[in-house]
């Protein structure tokens, strides 16, 4: 079973009742198999698991599924909110009478493994990559702000600004919510939690990361971390860390994955290897010709 939250919000805690979950996968990556009986997943996250059918069918073969989000108007299971049916075949058409038992074995992300070893970049200490910089995020007048700036999107892509000539995180808008990154480097980004709205889930596009600190621990993991691209910096005294390497040139968008946090500036452009970027991501000559041929329409043709 694949699980993913789409949502814009929220977390949100799931399980299904008598049942455990097998993780095998999270966020497009197969893991080392982990049996959980819960699990809570952030805005963006997807996990696969296997779910073993071992329970009584018949009579009893109903069970309630719950997805108890983490805020909202009502966040109970009342009348089957926040709740679905499994149900073996067999078994009535009738709402189960299961109740949640002991979640003795809840997700921890510091007990996963990537199912092939894939040993962490870098060096095994903190700072130990090529480029290690700490993200500061902040919120004041309703706007999120990193490392100072809020993010608004540019009216030119910061792709097609590249690709007509930019050479330097200074050539780029929006002014400082560009951090140039140089290629073929271990990149080392630190992100404390506590920024208010959290735990904010954030990801990394053009990259799957290893996850060297997660959020609630305060061990670092530089030999078999999760490899992921979305995760939860969580609250205060948190320092989520994660490291990537620099071989995907382009512009590669930092964000939250809360939508209204997004809409508030919650996000930086990771501009990798920009002279690297054109040659890396060839342009046919028809995609020249689309603006002219736009320009040329009739007004009746727009």
């Amino acid at each position: 079973m694949r699980l993913i939250n789409i949502a814009c919000d929220p977390n949100y805690h799931f399980s299904i009742d008598n049942h455990d979950l097998t993780v095998i996968e999270v966020d497009g990556v197969s893991t080392q198999s982990l049996t959980v009986s819960s699990l809570t997943i952030f805005v963006g996250q997807r996990y696969s698991f296997i779910l073993n059918a071992n329970q009584p069918d018949g009579p009893q073969g109903n069970y309630w599924i719950r997805a108890k989000p983490n805020g909202g108007a009502d966040t109970s299971f009342n009348g089957g909110l926040n709740s679905a049916i499994l149900r073996y075949v067999g078994a009535p058409v009738a709402e189960p009478t299961t109740t949640i038992g002991p979640d003795n074995t809840p997700l921890n992300e510091v007990n996963l493994r990537p199912f092939t070893s894939t040993p962490v970049p870098g060096q095994p200490h903190a700072g130990g990559a090529d480029y290690v910089k700490n993200l500061l995020f902040t919120f004041a007048g309703g706007k999120f702000a990193i490392d100072g700036t809020s993010f608004v999107p540019p009216t030119v892509p910061v792709l097609l600004q590249i690709l007509s000539g930019a050479q330097t995180a200074q050539d780029l808008l929006p002014t400082g919510s560009i951090i140039e990154l140089p290629p073929n480097q271990v990149i080392e980004f630190s992100m404390p939690g506590g920024v208010v709205g959290g735990g904010h889930p954030i990801h990394l596009h053009g990259h799957n990361f290893w996850v060297v600190r997660s959020a609630s621990s305060s061990t670092y993991n530089y030999n078999d971390a999760i490899i992921r691209d979305v995760v939860n910096i969580g609250s205060t005294g948190d320092n989520v860390t994660i490291r990537f390497v620099t071989d995907n040139p382009g512009p590669w968008f930092l964000h939250c994955h809360i939508d209204w946090h997004l809409d508030a500036g919650f996000a930086v452009v990771m501009a990798e290897n920009i002279p690297g970027t054109a040659a890396a991501n060839p342009v046919p000559a028809d995609w020249s010709q689309l603006c002219p041929l736009y320009d040329a329409l009739a007004p009746g043709d727009l």
